[in-house]
């Protein structure tokens, strides 16, 4: 044997000791779900979605994926979306848009015009949507500094550039709340008091960071106009504050305790209305020796420190809370050209962060007792834009990506939200401490069940952004209702071959202009596809045992359908 294939055949066999010593350092999963043991509700949290340009409603890819997004949820989608006082003449532009809303004549008259605000609501409206309606910005012709007003952002371009006119305080605070008052009296007679009672108003957008150029008393004095026009055309209207940034604790802390104890700045009395509370919540990727790293960590911390905050304030005791912005990161028109650590959003590792942050948000909220009704995914398309360019969306160019596929499958879980142990399933303390980073991967699930079904949503996830080969799963169901013998199993998967347009668009040569079956094949990519057919699985003392297999980064439901 020469020297060539002996050092071959040594360097082969380290490979294969390597390779067996990997596996045998990693636990097989083992999955256990108990459905005699409910947590709570399974609350549609994730059926809430927003934007920053509010142009984009109405538009062709708009359109169709509000469609699709409404299709998907068993419940009324909340959508909320930034400009909707913004002045301009309704041309969108990244992270701008406008609908003119409010002008003034040449004697300073208020002059209303509800075209474009209303194409937006109505495209809700007619989807069976709801606005969670933000008031802002500032108009430009109630702005203390008009000038520069519509800014010409670009990625790459110094964040700070889209601070102008419209993030200023009003020279006019009474005019500021009769624009208010007269735009929700304007809704109530177009869709009806019932309609605007299921809505939620909220007050401008981090108003502790770039987006408010005040102080914050000058904040609360325009929530309370804002909030006090809000209650004059509809007592019964909900409205709050403050979507306050991740990391604003203290902040948010303060405006509560305007809202209860400080004098109001319109009514001279103590406390303003807050029917719902509002926070953010960021992760913050990285890219370390070219490969994105992830912060399920940040994001969640974030979730948790809002809450022990909120806690503190016994008015507070059960008022429902919004996470107006719950995301891996924080600028969505940012994309992976000039932020490569944003490379992230077109594959699998968005759709499998997803569904691990959504479990653990769910954890956060049953640890700290919390009324939690929506967490807000500041993510939904960019009309006329490169193919697959890393905007954080959940469409591009009309074709679904991978993460769509991760809310189709929350719309098919139902009833309580039932027990759930896994032997790979990091901790949420573990989590909270040092993100998703050991020499395992997550593989942890999330289950619901009803009279009639049992869903059990099951993902493979690292913070490290890194493909890996599928490991066997184990899946005990037990509590099953004696009543049932059978069930019809079916399941969907979310992985590199299945569910997956940006795949199949790779595959094609990544093409930027693809033909019409090109677009038509992508659009059938990027629907949610299952493993394999229906079939029939014996219920044996109220148990079943399912051996199912998930590649790193992928993401399955499993739906049982009880005879």
């Amino acid at each position: 044997m020469n020297t060539a294939v002996k050092s071959f055949l040594c360097v082969l066999f380290a490979i294969v000791i390597a390779s067996n010593f990997a596996v045998s350092q990693t636990k097989p999963a083992v999955i256990r779900v108990d459905l005699s043991k409910t947590k709570g509700d399974m609350k549609p949290i994730w059926a809430w979605f927003g934007y920053d340009e509010p142009n984009y409603t109405y538009m062709k890819d708009g359109r169709k994926l509000l469609s699709e997004i409404a299709k998907l949820s068993p419940v009324p989608v909340y959508v909320r979306t930034h400009n909707l006082l913004t002045s301009g003449d309704g041309v969108p532009a990244l992270k701008w848009g406008s609908t003119n809303i409010y002008t003034e004549d040449a004697n300073g008259r208020s002059v209303y015009n509800y075209h474009i605000v209303d194409s937006i609501f109505d495209t809700y409206v007619k989807r069976g949507m709801k606005p969670l309606a933000q008031i802002g910005f500032m108009p430009q012709a109630l702005s203390i500094q008009p000038d520069p007003y519509q800014h010409h952002w670009k990625p790459g371009v110094d964040y700070g550039k889209i601070e102008t006119g419209w993030a200023y305080p009003p020279k006019d605070y009474k005019k500021w709340g009769e624009l208010v008052y007269q735009w929700v009296s304007h809704c109530v007679a177009r869709y009806g008091r019932q309609e605007i009672e299921s809505w939620y108003w909220e007050v401008w957008n981090e108003p502790d960071g770039a987006y408010w150029k005040g102080t914050p008393q000058e904040f609360y004095k325009l929530y309370d106009y804002a909030a006090d026009g809000v209650k004059r055309a509809l007592p019964t209207a909900r409205v709050g504050g403050a979507d306050a940034t991740g990391g604003a604790i203290k902040w948010l802390g303060d405006f509560v305790k305007h809202c209860l104890s400080d004098t109001n700045f319109v009514t001279g009395k103590i406390g303003s209305p807050l029917d719902v509370v509002l926070f953010h919540a960021k992760g913050a990727p990285k890219l370390v020796n070219d490969t994105v790293v992830m912060s399920i960590r940040q994001q969640l911390n974030n979730i948790a420190n809002h809450f022990k905050n909120i806690n503190n304030y016994a008015a507070l005791r059960n008022i429902p809370i919004i996470i107006g912005e719950s995301d891996p990161e924080g600028c969505a028109a940012c994309g992976m050209a000039t932020n490569p650590e944003n490379a992230y959003r077109n594959g699998t590792m968005y759709s499998s962060y997803t569904a691990a942050a959504f479990a653990r948000t769910y954890e956060l909220m049953d640890l700290y007792h919390e009324n939690l009704i929506g967490a807000v995914s500041w993510s939904f398309e960019f009309e006329d834009q490169a193919w697959f360019a890393g905007f954080r969306d959940l469409a591009t160019n009309g074709v679904d990506k991978p993460v769509l596929n991760v809310f189709r499958m929350f719309g098919m879980m139902k009833g309580k939200r039932v027990e759930v142990n896994s032997n790979r399933m990091y901790p949420l303390d573990t989590i909270l401490n040092s993100s998703i980073r050991g020499r395992e991967t997550d593989i942890g699930a999330l289950a619901s069940a009803d009279s009639s079904s049992t869903s059990v949503m099951v993902w493979n996830y690292a913070d490290q952004d890194k493909q890996g080969p599928a490991e066997p799963i184990n899946l005990q169901i037990t509590g099953i209702t004696p009543a049932v013998k059978k069930v019809r199993f079916t399941e969907y998967r979310i992985d590199n071959s299945h569910s997956n347009s940006y795949e199949a668009w790779k595959k094609m040569g990544s093409p930027q202009h693809p033909t019409k079956n090109q677009v038509i094949e992508l659009e059938k990519a990027g629907q949610l596809e299952t493993m394999g057919k229906t079939r029939v699985l014996a219920v044996v003392a109220g148990k079943l045992e399912i051996p199912i297999s998930l590649p790193r980064q992928g993401v399955s439901l499993i739906q049982l359908n009880y005879w």
